[in-house]
């Protein structure tokens, strides 16, 4: 089974980095709109952290997973 996360970086009040992310993004989505995201998400102070508001965008990356399960029988 493959998974897909898209996890927004940014850098708080206190200088620390704090992560978002967001199961199944759209597979079109390209780095402008998530940039803009981002951007809108510091500029309305959307979200809190224990480091204080959120400052700057840093990074953004789309993390896949691949997890093989193995059933045995009881």
């Amino acid at each position: 089974m493959v998974k897909k996360k898209l996890v927004l970086t940014f850098i708080n009040k206190g200088g620390k980095k704090s992560s978002l992310s967001i199961d199944d993004p759209k597979e079109d989505v390209t780095q402008e709109q998530v940039k803009a995201v981002m951007d809108d998400i510091v500029a309305k102070n959307i979200f809190n952290t224990n480091g204080g508001d959120l400052v700057k965008v840093d990074s953004a990356r789309i993390v896949q997973t691949d997890t093989t399960e193995f059933e045995y029988a009881d």
